[in-house]
């Protein structure tokens, strides 16, 4: 029975589990370009206007009828930022070139034909089309076309107020819009990939386990997505399982063993190399002949069972366990040489040892050593991927499976399939960029031509992110189709895990790299479990 403070703990922690999954979640949304933009436009609108209607109540200078263009045209920044018609300048100068021709249209109309009628919100129908006209013809013959331009031309007819103040409010006003854009813009959008995608700026201590195909050649992968960030490094770590722990007890039991700690109290025979020559048979004659031993007092049984007490199989199981991994040490040790030398990485090695789960000894491990990325080989089961791998899939640190096709250690040309703007894409951009000094391409496979102008926008929001040198590529065929025909182009193919769809979606549509045959290329299944 759980006392009131257990409770107390465990429903804090359940919250706090909660709340941290929520976290993980709403970052995840937000990352989508779509998403943080919607959200920008929802909070910064609002406030903006806001800001402009406490600064109209306290100064006459901003007539309120001005709000209608400044929302409009404020809305037009945020929701597009890339488009051409988001430019601080040509939402300043628009809407205020709007405001002096339609100015300079009715001061014409009044000097010339137009008589207003007090207390009357009447406009000239001349005045008005006068003003509609100069406002397009400057706007496009400076190039500063802005829709609200022609909504801030008309209200000046109505405005009521000195119609050159109302030029000056509304050049004031477009300018405090457009400097909070721009300071939006390079502080939160532009900067994005930083602040959001926790890719740029982790997994860079990567732990790569040996064990499967070109097992060299995933650690310099590893390496190089390490090399990327200043604060990277390299973690290889060997697991020592019940097969080699035997292999070495077997060799010890069978006299071949070799004492590879000085210190120990553990002391097992061995052979000596060179053999037993008839030398050492006469020498130690003579020592027996010289010092006989003293048996007078008999021979206990006790004595002689005490002399094996260091062989019980406890400890030669354990010596065969230090064994095992003083061999896999010294192994890893090379490798880890090597990288450093290769790619200026520091490299760690840790060999662990477990009989369990093998996932759970290099999560187990990962964790110890500090590191939020798993490069592991890519192995096979039954069906698919090896048990560990669907295992490490589950789990809580983002996992990155090499499958090597011809065990090359660089990757200059690298392809990303995306099905979709997500997290999981910009990670795949991200290691992309990090393994190639060249051109990233990334592309996307569509059903109809009607979806080629969606599909165009999504791979435009994921370049803009990346650092490197992306190309985007849009293909009307079947993902495992186009990517059979154009593997051979390239070194590197990085698919997701597709770890983020529903049990049903992977059913009636299984990951893509299931459906791959065998291609001319390395392939990487990333996965993220942050």
């Amino acid at each position: 029975m759980l006392g009131p403070a257990e409770r107390v703990r465990g429903l804090r922690k359940q919250l706090s589990r909660r709340f941290h999954g929520q976290v993980r979640a709403f970052r995840r949304w937000i990352e989508n370009t779509r998403n943080l933009v919607h959200l920008s436009v929802l909070v910064a609108l609002p406030l903006l206007l806001g800001a402009v209607t406490a600064l109209s109540n306290a100064i006459d200078l901003l007539p309120f009828l001005l709000f209608p263009p400044l929302a409009s045209g404020s809305y037009t920044l945020f929701a597009n930022p890339e488009s051409r018609y988001a430019s601080p300048r040509r939402f300043v100068a628009g809407l205020t070139a709007g405001a002096f021709s339609g100015w300079i249209a009715l001061e014409l109309a009044l000097r010339f034909w137009y008589q207003p009628q007090p207390q009357t919100l009447a406009a000239d129908p001349g005045a008005v089309a006068l003003g509609l006209l100069l406002t397009g013809v400057v706007t496009w013959g400076l190039d500063i076309e802005e829709a609200s331009a022609f909504a801030t031309a008309l209200l000046v007819h109505v405005t009521g107020a000195n119609q050159f103040a109302y030029v000056l409010s509304v050049a004031a006003s477009s300018t405090l819009v457009a400097g909070a854009f721009v300071l939006w813009r390079d502080t939160v959008y532009e900067q994005r990939a930083n602040i959001l995608y926790e890719s740029t700026r982790g997994d860079d201590h990567v732990l790569v386990p040996t064990g499967g195909p070109h097992e060299d050649a995933t650690a310099m992968l590893g390496a190089r997505l390490a090399a990327a960030h200043d604060a990277g490094k390299v973690v290889l770590c060997d697991i020592v399982e019940d097969e080699d722990i035997a292999a070495q007890e077997q060799a010890l039991l069978d006299g071949h063993g070799a004492r590879t700690d000085e210190e120990s109290d553990v002391l097992v025979p061995q052979a000596d190399s060179a053999g037993v020559q008839p030398g050492d048979v006469h020498q130690n004659w003579a020592d027996f002949e010289r010092e006989p031993p003293d048996h007078s007092e008999g021979v206990d049984a006790g004595d002689i069972s005490q002399d094996w007490d260091a062989y019980d199989e406890r400890a030669i199981r354990d010596r065969a366990r230090d064994r095992a991994v003083a061999s896999s040490a010294t192994a890893l040790e090379a490798r880890a040489e090597r990288i450093e030398t290769v790619v200026g990485v520091p490299c760690e090695v840790v060999v662990a040892a477990g009989s369990g789960s093998r996932a759970r000894t290099i999560a187990r491990t990962a964790k110890e050593t500090g590191c939020d990325l798993i490069t592991v080989p890519y192995r096979t089961g039954n069906d698919g991927p090896a048990p560990h791998i669907r295992e490490l899939f589950r789990g809580d640190i983002d996992v990155l499976v090499h499958q090597s096709y011809d065990g090359r250690a660089r990757w200059s040309r690298v392809l990303v399939p995306v099905r979709q703007a997500s997290d999981v894409s910009h990670a795949m951009i991200d290691f992309a960029t990090r393994l190639t000094g060249g051109t990233v391409s990334v592309c996307h496979c569509i059903d109809a031509e009607r979806e080629r102008r969606d599909a165009e926008e999504m791979l435009a929001n994921l370049a803009e992110t990346a650092d490197g040198r992306v190309e985007t590529r849009v293909a009307r065929a079947d993902i495992a189709s186009f990517l059979e025909e154009n593997a051979a182009q390239f070194d590197l193919i990085v698919l997701g895990s597709s770890r983020d769809r529903s049990t049903a979606s992977r059913f009636l549509s299984p990951p893509t790299y299931e459906r791959l045959g065998d291609l001319e290329s390395d392939i990487a299944i990333l996965d993220r479990n942050y």
